[in-house]
């Protein structure tokens, strides 16, 4: 009998809570994962279930998170002219407690933006590209302080410094030229390969390797990387190595892709104008040419918090998160938030900021009529991503709302639209159409 008390102990348990779970999710999404990366966005069934082992987690939530308070704001901030469609995704413990999309694929359409309508995610891409090449020097296929210029002979810096500027100085935009080289050359169809030769010629603005300019052409020779040493397309690599083992199955790496989606969202304006999906950005594709859906970025979230130690081991994640440089221009974009967020630096492929007393990984995007945006705590393993289809930088105040009632502090309400109405300029004030 002493044999069988556990495990009757824990189906009991298990049974107890399994009948509790409508009361404890309400309307939103919870789930229960035993081992390995998944995410259940509807109601499970539980006489579909099958035993899975021994039970590590049944309901994840902190009960620090009022998620009908958020999704009353996030549905009052949809109402506003500015917005059209937009997905959001909460996680807490390592496992998604909240997954909803709001609005229209289209504006006035009336096709409704789902959990699987794919987005673009603009900069975000940075961080597929990054843990790609960290994954790439766990194989020993590369260094990540070697110089650049052994892996992209397509690169070229001034003073030919692409000789000593190293793969990680590439990954953490420390090129020593002005930031934004050349987007504009790209935005009119230039090749990005001919543009990268020619950032010889470019303005300096720090030796290499020791101040952070944000690049877009420059950052893409990763793409270059990542094709020499694999021998395969960019798009192909990443899907065998990332996409396809974690699951992502709305996730892909061209404008064709995109189109090809079975739910996808157009582009607009903040006025509700619709704006042609153009190809640019798309030729640098480990910059900002990733598109997917808030399902396939939670995902991505999770595996973030060693949630897929077998696809991205633990010593990779501390690799690309460990911040290398400070990035005193995102302090002053920040302003609105300076209460929260401070000390602001740059890892590999991800922005690292100080909220509180808590360090953050995050990371923002914004291409051309989409906007991006995913922000984790990994010690505490909870995060949130959002995307949305229009120029507004309204729903930037989303996570900020999120992550102060996970940490308790004062309700500010930055979801309000209101108030968020700043967010336009400081949080997406750059010149170019690019990834930010």
């Amino acid at each position: 009998m002493n044999r069988l008390a556990l495990p009757l102990t824990l189906l009991f348990v298990a049974l107890g809570v399994l009948a509790m779970a409508p009361v404890l999710s309400g309307p939103f999404p919870s789930q229960a994962v035993s081992e390995g990366l998944s995410i259940t966005l509807d109601a499970a069934d539980p006489e579909a279930a099958e035993p899975s082992g021994e039970i590590i987690a049944i309901d994840p939530r902190s009960g620090l998170i009022d998620y009908n308070e958020i999704d009353r704001r996030i549905g009052a901030l949809m109402e506003d002219e500015t917005m059209v469609g937009l997905a959001v995704a909460v996680m807490e413990n390592g496992e998604i407690t909240f997954a909803r999309g709001y609005g229209e694929t289209v504006h006035e359409s009336g096709d409704a933006v789902t959990v699987d309508t794919a987005f673009r995610w603009a900069s975000l891409s940075k961080g597929v590209a990054a843990t790609m090449i960290a994954l790439l020097e766990r194989d020993g296929a590369l260094r990540l302080d070697a110089p650049v210029s052994r892996f992209a002979p397509s690169l070229r810096l001034p003073g030919s410094s692409q000789m000593q500027v190293t793969v990680a100085d590439l990954l953490s935009h420390r090129l020593g030229i002005e930031r934004n080289a050349l987007d504009n050359r790209l935005e009119a169809d230039e090749d990005p390969y001919t543009l990268r030769s020619q950032l010889a010629g470019h303005r300096v603005a720090c030796p290499p390797g020791t101040c952070f300019r944000y690049q877009n052409v420059g950052f893409d020779a990763s793409s270059e990387i990542v094709e020499g040493i694999t021998g395969q397309s960019y798009e192909a690599a990443v899907q065998r190595r990332l996409f396809q083992p974690l699951g992502m199955q709305t996730a892909t790496i061209s404008r064709q892709g995109l189109f090809d989606s079975p739910s996808w969202a157009l582009s607009h304006r903040a006025t509700g104008e619709e704006v042609p999906v153009v190809e640019p950005y798309y030729r640098v594709p480990a910059a900002g040419g990733v598109n997917g859906s808030i399902r396939d970025l939670a995902l991505w979230m999770q595996a973030q918090v060693n949630g897929a130690p077998d696809i991205i081991p633990p010593a990779v994640l501390a690799t690309v998160h460990t911040p290398v440089v400070r990035t005193e221009r995102e302090d002053r974009r920040n302003s609105r938030y300076a209460e929260r967020i401070s000390n602001t630096r740059y890892a590999l492929g991800w922005r690292v900021y100080d909220y509180v007393g808590h360090t953050v990984i995050t990371h923002r995007g914004a291409v051309r009529g989409y906007r991006a945006m995913i922000m984790i705590d990994p010690a505490l393993r909870s995060g949130v991503a959002i995307l949305w289809n229009s120029g507004t930088g309204r729903p930037f105040g989303i996570p900020m709302d999120i992550f102060d009632q996970l940490y308790g502090l004062p309700d500010a309400n930055w979801i309000d639209p209101d108030g968020a109405s700043r967010d336009a300029d400081t949080l997406d004030s750059a010149r170019s159409a690019g990834a930010r």
